[in-house]
């Protein structure tokens, strides 16, 4: 093998060796460019179908619990201003779940069947919620709530599993997606790796076979052609070479056998042996030692002046390639600089999010806290309305027994009325039989004056008696109006009574809603607290993954420079030398602006959460 590449002409030999040098650097560009390529294509999609996806998922998911709760709330309005509220309230978050449908069906890719599908059920989640609606509307809450609770909550349940299960899927491609981007950095790390040591090795090797097939054969001839110029003699070395070295050791040689005849020939041709190996043998040293600058300028003979524009051709086109290295490694490591740093600044951000939810949940937890309290002072407030509607239910009990017996006491009063109206008659026909014995008496004469007097005493006494019992009476009637008056009286507190019970009834009917609607919102608050949580885990790890691949594009970056450094020790002259570089250092991770939340916290015993199935809601 060695035989025959020394039998190839010198400008073969450069031709070859410098082809493979730049298909091996070519290959190195090449990997490079590509490795560039794929790792910014990946973090494009990692940012585009990984966090977008999640946050315009997340985003669905609020407005579709928002949509429960308008409808849930819309069944008790107060008045016709409060169900208009409502009405508007729920178109606008229709078109934001129409929005969040359209903003999310561009990252869906291979989920776009379950989003069709979710699509699907959120129509037919829309019918039912009108249909509540038009029921509240036209039947009132006593045939709305039913049927909101039935076919509109089994509804709006099957929508939510979808979407959590779309959420989850989204997820895991985000997942897989980094999983692949960190196996392609690894191989890509690795292949660039290969590639320069290969080319490096294979710059040790042609270098190598130079000096071995180019440099030390014209060492040899070189020395022999000294002796021979001295006068001495020697054998001259490659003769039997078909290259140019072999076709001067076979001038050499004829000079030699010729030396005599051709003294003069010799003595030029000797000078012009001096000046080409001297200028070879100084260009092949400066190239050993890694200058690719210096140039054959002496004047070479015309015999030799194509060896002297092949072996400049060969150095510019060496200098070249090296130049082409320096500049392709230096591009590769201001990429992956560029990566690193965007990388970084991706993570800052997302941790920045990461801590807004984190206040957002703390927020929502101490408003799921104060809707508690609120539910369980309703509940006390109904048990209270319930004791007043007892003690009311008594009053109006004591109050008809009160009647019942002041219409006896008329009753008996009636009673009293006929025995003094019997008195009245008995002093009446006392005093008539008083008259008729004080006239028995006058005609009895003196012997009867003792029993007029009695007689007098008599009549006397029966109308005092009379005269009694028509104060009786007076007093009896004066007594009978005013038990009906009582009575009276006794009917209009019963009535009060029996508005309070009824108005106190109604009280407690809406305390008993405002305690069902405060636990149905406490709930639904507890439950996007939970997605708020889990929102935030997603967060917390999407930055360990972009900080991992900031940590691979440094180590590439490294790497790169590490080539860099070795393509440099080439001298390639002012022209072709390659910009000086210094790897973007990593910005400092700032701390981000902390948020301040607008809830004051709650007592501990208040913000306790409870872990109520959104389901149930």
């Amino acid at each position: 093998m060695l035989e025959m590449i020394n039998n190839w002409r010198l400008e073969k030999k450069l031709v070859v060796a410098f082809t493979v040098i730049g298909l091996l650097m070519a290959g190195v560009a090449g990997a490079g460019i590509y490795v560039m390529s794929e790792l910014g294509a990946i973090a494009t999609r990692h940012v585009e179908r990984g966090v977008a996806g999640t946050e315009t998922l997340g985003r669905l998911m609020s407005h579709l619990r928002e949509h429960r709760i308008i409808v849930i709330s819309q069944l008790t309005p107060t008045n016709d201003g409060d169900r208009q509220k409502y009405v508007d309230r729920y178109a606008a978050n229709k078109e934001a779940i129409k929005k969040a449908v359209a903003d999310y069906e561009p990252l869906a890719g291979e989920f776009l069947p379950e989003l069709k599908a979710i699509d699907a059920d959120i129509a037919k989640l829309e019918d039912v919620n009108e249909q509540v609606f038009k029921l509240t509307l036209s039947q009132g809450m006593a045939v709305a709530l039913p049927y909101s609770k039935s076919e509109g909550k089994d509804a709006s349940s099957t929508v939510l599993k979808q979407a959590e299960a779309l959420i989850a899927l989204q997820q895991k491609r985000s997942t897989a997606a980094n999983d692949a981007g960190q196996a392609f950095a690894s191989k890509a790390f690795w292949a660039v790796l290969i590639l320069s040591a290969m080319g490096l090795l294979a710059l040790a090797a042609i270098w190598k076979l130079i000096v071995k097939t180019v440099s030390s054969p014209l060492t040899d001839v070189s020395k022999a052609t000294s002796v021979l110029a001295a006068g001495g003699t020697a054998e001259v070395p490659h003769r039997n070479r078909a290259d140019e070295l072999g076709e001067v050791a076979k001038a050499v040689e004829l000079f030699r056998v010729a030396a005599v005849e051709r003294a003069e020939a010799d003595r030029v041709a000797a000078e012009a042996q001096r000046i080409v190996t001297s200028t070879l043998r100084d260009g092949l040293s400066s190239l050993s030692q890694g200058d690719l600058t210096a140039q054959i300028k002496a004047d070479y003979p015309a015999d030799y002046a194509e060896l002297k524009t092949n072996f400049n051709e060969a150095l510019s086109s060496l200098r070249g390639l090296i130049g082409s290295v320096s500049e392709s490694a230096i591009a590769i490591r201001t990429g992956s600089g560029e990566i690193a740093q965007a990388s970084e600044d991706l993570a800052r951000r997302t941790e920045a999010n990461a801590a807004s939810l984190e206040e957002t949940s703390a927020a929502v937890t101490q408003m799921d806290g104060r809707l508690k309290a609120t539910a369980d002072a309703a509940n006390r407030t109904v048990v209270r309305a319930d004791g007043a509607i007892s003690t009311v239910e008594g009053g109006r009990t004591i109050a008809d027994e009160a009647v019942q017996a002041m219409a006896r006491v008329a009753d008996g009063a009636k009673g009293i009325d006929s025995v003094i109206e019997g008195l009245d008659k008995i002093a009446f026909q006392t005093r008539v039989l008083a008259m008729n014995a004080a006239v028995e008496a006058g005609r009895a004469g003196e012997a009867g004056r003792g029993f007029a007097v009695v007689a007098d005493l008599v009549s006397a006494l029966a109308m005092r008696s009379e005269e009694e019992a028509a104060r009786a009476r007076d007093q009896l009637t004066a007594t009978q109006t005013d038990i009906v008056s009582a009575v009276e009286m006794v009917q209009k507190v019963d009535g009060a009574l029996a508005n309070i019970s009824g108005d106190v009834a109604e009280v407690h009917s809406l305390l008993g809603q405002m305690a069902a609607d405060n636990q149905a919102q406490s709930t639904a608050i507890s439950q996007i607290s939970v997605a708020i949580g889990t929102m935030d885990q997603s967060t917390q790890q999407n930055a360990a993954m972009v900080e991992q691949t900031s940590a691979a594009a440094r180590n590439l970056t490294s790497e790169v420079a590490t080539l860099a450094e070795q393509a440099a020790k080439f001298d390639v002259g002012a022209a072709a030398a390659p910009r000086s570089f210094r790897p973007a250092a990593p910005q400092p991770r700032t701390k981000s602006a902390g948020y301040t939340s607008p809830v004051k916290p709650l007592p501990v015993s208040i913000s306790a959460q409870a872990e109520d199935d959104w389901a149930s809601f």
